[in-house]
C-alpha cells in the first residue's frame, strides 16, 4: 500500500486506477508548492490536489528573511500572522556595515539603517519550520500528500492530461492531472529535464553559508558598553534586522532565528573578488567574515553548527518556460536571481498568486487558457529579466561603498514601496497578480531604476581608478526613518533624486564620456585572491 504523509489518515488504493487522477499535482511540498495547493483547495474544496514531497522532514535552508511583499503574502493571504508572531522573530528592516581596512576599530565603521523600529511587518523565519507549517495546513485542508516520494519523470501534455511518475516505498507509481505545478526548488525538475535552464552569465555569484551559535548580540549590554558610539546612534532594535557586512564585490547576511541560532552567509561576484583562503570551507567562511572588523567582533566565541555548512555557485538563472497550458513553475524551480534585498519569497508570492489565478480561470470555464498561460509565461520571464537589469546588474561594483550604497538604498527602497509594496496594500490580493515591471505604466520606472544603478556602477569604477572608492566607509552614520506609504514617500524620493543629481554634477561627469571598464576575468581574480586586496575588498 502506498504511504501518505505520516500526518495523514487518508487511505490510498492498493493499485492505481481511476482514483489516481487528480486535478492538480504539485511537485514539492515546501513553501511555494504547499501554499499553491492550499490556496487552490481553500477556494475549490471539491478539487483533488496532490503534493509529492521527496523529504521525510524539511531540513534548514536559506531564504529566512521576509520583506514587505512576502510578509503580506504570508500573513494576509495565507493567514499565518498568529503563527509567525509566536514561532518566529519580528524583523527590523535592513542594516549595512561598511569598512575600509581590516584593522579598523569596529566602533568607527560606517553604518546605514533605520534609526527607529520599522513600520511594516516582516519576519525572520526558520524555513524548515515555516515550510512544515504551510504543508500541514495544506494537508489539513484536504490536499493529499505523498511523502517521502521521489518524482522520476513528468510527461506534460499541453491542454490535456499530464502524467507524473514517482517512486515511494521502492515502488513505481503514476498519477495524472490536468495541471502540474513544479515547486521542486533548486532541483529544478522541469527546467533541467526539458533543458530550459538559462544561466545568468552576466551575474556570476556564489555563496557559502551556515548557522552559528554564540554570536554576540549587537543590542546586548556587553556590546553596547564596549562600543558606545555604535550604541548611541540608534534607538531601534538592530539584532533582529538583517544585518549586512559589506566589502568590494561581496556582502554577508546575519539573520537571527528563534532558538538563538543565527544564519550567516557570504555572497560574492566572482568577477571582482574571491572568498578568503583557508584549509576548509568552514575556515574560508570564518576567515572571510573576520576581514570585516564587525565580523571579527561578532564571531569571537561563536561556533558553527555542526553539519550545517553549504556552498553553491552559479546561483543566478531562469527557466526558458515558466508557465504553459497545464503547467506552472513557481519559486526556485522557475528562477533565482540574488539573495540581496531578500527577493526570494517575493518571487514566490507573485509566482504562486499568478499561477493559482491561472488554474482557477480554467476551473471556472474561462476561454483562452492557453493564451493566458503564454501571457503569464511572458510576464514572469520579463519580470525576472527586468528586475535583474534594473537592480542587480553590476551592483557588486559599488555596494561596498558607503556613499553610493546609501544613495542606491534610498532610491531602491523608496521605489520598491512606491511601485511594488503599495499594490497589495491598495488593492488587496489582486495586487500580487501582476509580477513587477510587467504591468501598465512600468516601462518608465524600469528605465529610471536601470539607469541610476548603472550610473552608480560607472561612478564606482571611476572612484576605484582614483583610489577613493569607500572613502567614507569609516566614521559615517546614516540613520533614517523607515518608509511609509503616504504623502511623505514622493517627497523623500524627490530628495533622493536630488542627491543623485548632485552626485552626477560633482563627480559623475568623470565617467560620462568614458567607456565602461572591462569586467575582470574570474580566473584572474581567483589567481590573485591571495595577493593584497584593495581597500574594503574581500
Amino acid at each position: 500500500m502506498i504511504m501518505v504523509s505520516h500526518k495523514s489518515e487518508q487511505a490510498l488504493p492498493e493499485k492505481f486506477g481511476s482514483e489516481d487522477s487528480f486535478d492538480v499535482i504539485v511537485i514539492g511540498g515546501a513553501l511555494s508548492g504547499a501554499s499553491a495547493a492550499y490556496l487552490l483547495k481553500r477556494e475549490h474544496p471539491d478539487k483533488r490536489i496532490l503534493i509529492i514531497e521527496r523529504s521525510e522532514q524539511f531540513s534548514r535552508r536559506v531564504g529566512e528573511a521576509t520583506v514587505e511583499i512576502s510578509s503580506y503574502f504570508l500573513t494576509r493571504v495565507l493567514g499565518l500572522t498568529e503563527y509567525l508572531n509566536h514561532e518566529h522573530l519580528s524583523k527590523q528592516g535592513l542594516r549595512f556595515w561598511f569598512y575600509q581596512q581590516s584593522d579598523d576599530a569596529a566602533d568607527g565603521i560606517s553604518e546605514l539603517g533605520p534609526g527607529y523600529n520599522v513600520r511594516f511587518p516582516s519576519y525572520q523565519v526558520d524555513r524548515a519550520k515555516l515550510d512544515e507549517e504551510v504543508l500541514r495546513r495544506a494537508e489539513a485542508s484536504g490536499v493529499t500528500v505523498y511523502r517521502p516520494a521521489v518524482v522520476k519523470s513528468v510527461d506534460w501534455t499541453p491542454g490535456g492530461q499530464s502524467t507524473v511518475e514517482f517512486e515511494q516505498d521502492s515502488q513505481r507509481r503514476v498519477a495524472s492531472a490536468r495541471w502540474v505545478i513544479d515547486a521542486s526548488g533548486v532541483a529544478r525538475l522541469m527546467a533541467r529535464s526539458r533543458k530550459w535552464v538559462i544561466a545568468n552569465d552576466a551575474h556570476p555569484i556564489a555563496s557559502i553559508w551556515s548557522r552559528w551559535r554564540g554570536i554576540d548580540c549587537i543590542d546586548g549590554l556587553e556590546f553596547r558598553a564596549e562600543h558606545p558610539n555604535i550604541a548611541g546612534r540608534c534607538v531601534g532594535t538592530r539584532f533582529t534586522a538583517t544585518n549586512h557586512l559589506i566589502g568590494y564585490g561581496w556582502w554577508s547576511w546575519w539573520i537571527p532565528l528563534q532558538g538563538r541560532d543565527m544564519s550567516v552567509g557570504i555572497v560574492w561576484d566572482e568577477r571582482f573578488t574571491q572568498v578568503a583562503a583557508g584549509d576548509s570551507l568552514a575556515d574560508r567562511l570564518r576567515n572571510h567574515l573576520e576581514q570585516h572588523p564587525l565580523g571579527k567582533r561578532l564571531l569571537a566565541g561563536a561556533e558553527m553548527v555542526e553539519d550545517d555548512l553549504h556552498y553553491r555557485k552559479h546561483l543566478a538563472w531562469h527557466s526558458e518556460r515558466m508557465a504553459g497550458d497545464g503547467l506552472c513553475l513557481v519559486g526556485d524551480a522557475a528562477a533565482f536571481m540574488d539573495p540581496f534585498y531578500s527577493p526570494g519569497m517575493d518571487w514566490i508570492s507573485f509566482g504562486v498568486s499568478a499561477s493559482v489565478r491561472l488554474i482557477r480561470r480554467d476551473w471556472e470555464g474561462e476561454a483562452g487558457i492557453a493564451e493566458h498561460a503564454e501571457q503569464l509565461n511572458r510576464d514572469l520571464k520579463e519580470s525576472y529579466l527586468r528586475w535583474f537589469e534594473a537592480i542587480y546588474r553590476d551592483k557588486y561594483r559599488y555596494m561596498g561603498d558607503f556613499d553610493l550604497m546609501k544613495l542606491a538604498f534610498r532610491l531602491d527602497l523608496g521605489l520598491y514601496y512606491y511601485g511594488v509594496v503599495s499594490q497589495p496594500y491598495k488593492h488587496g490580493e489582486q495586487g500580487l497578480l501582476q509580477p513587477p515591471f510587467t504591468g501598465p505604466h512600468t516601462e518608465i520606472p524600469y528605465r529610471i531604476i536601470r539607469f541610476y544603478n548603472r550610473r552608480l556602477a560607472r561612478i564606482a569604477e571611476a572612484r576605484r581608478r582614483r583610489g577613493v572608492w569607500g572613502k567614507n566607509n569609516f566614521g559615517q552614520n546614516f540613520s533614517f526613518n523607515s518608509y511609509r506609504m503616504d504623502w511623505t514617500l514622493p517627497i523623500r524620493l524627490l530628495g533622493a533624486g536630488a542627491s543623485y543629481l548632485k552626485l552626477e554634477l560633482t563627480e559623475g561627469w568623470r565617467s560620462w564620456f568614458r567607456s565602461p571598464e572591462a569586467v575582470p576575468d574570474p580566473q584572474v581574480v581567483a589567481a590573485s585572491a591571495k595577493a593584497k586586496l584593495p581597500v574594503g575588498s574581500g
